[in-house]
């Protein structure tokens, strides 16, 4: 984005106010921000289990794919995150896909949501993955949007109940 500099990068310790702020904001709103979080861990601890789960590391649990959790700032603010995932389980291939982001709401209409999913498929594509799967809830014609500008051609939209069916979306 010209002028703009979106930054996907880990979290950090320095990330755990912000973080969990934003996953409250997001719980409003029905969706995981962080992704795993039980809440009753310490964040240096929730970062060793995200760390863990990286390509290599060996450290996801059983039905679980290597991935990565990566906060997106802008100007030193977190604005979203995105969840990269480096293979498909039956669950990430029905409703959850290779990449996951989202972007906080009073940072939203402004281009980050574009830009997250372009970082994201170069992050994946360096891991191997040459076609990425992007799924977004049928009702949210935003996300859509987002992925089709991304390259994305729907494939199909699959129930998934109890939640809303999902657009599942093929970028190669």
């Amino acid at each position: 984005m010209r002028g703009v500099d979106v930054r996907l990068r880990p979290f950090t310790v320095a990330d755990e106010r912000g973080a969990l702020e934003a996953h409250a904001e997001m719980a409003e709103e029905d969706f995981t921000f962080l992704l795993d979080w039980h809440g009753t861990e310490s964040w240096s601890a929730y970062l060793e289990r995200v760390a863990a789960k990286r390509p290599g590391r060996g450290g996801e649990p059983a039905g679980w794919v290597p991935s990565t959790l990566l906060a997106v700032e802008v100007d030193g603010e977190l604005v979203g995150r995105s969840s990269i995932r480096f293979a498909l389980n039956d669950f990430l291939e029905r409703a959850g896909g290779h990449i996951g982001y989202c972007v906080l709401p009073r940072y939203r209409r402004r281009g980050y949501a574009t830009e997250i999913l372009r970082q994201s498929l170069i992050i994946a594509r360096a891991e191997g993955v040459d076609r990425v799967l992007v799924t977004c809830d049928e009702d949210n014609m935003a996300s859509a949007a987002v992925i089709e500008l991304g390259g994305g051609i729907l494939e199909d939209i699959r129930p998934d109940p109890p939640e809303v069916p999902k657009r599942r979306y093929w970028i190669d």
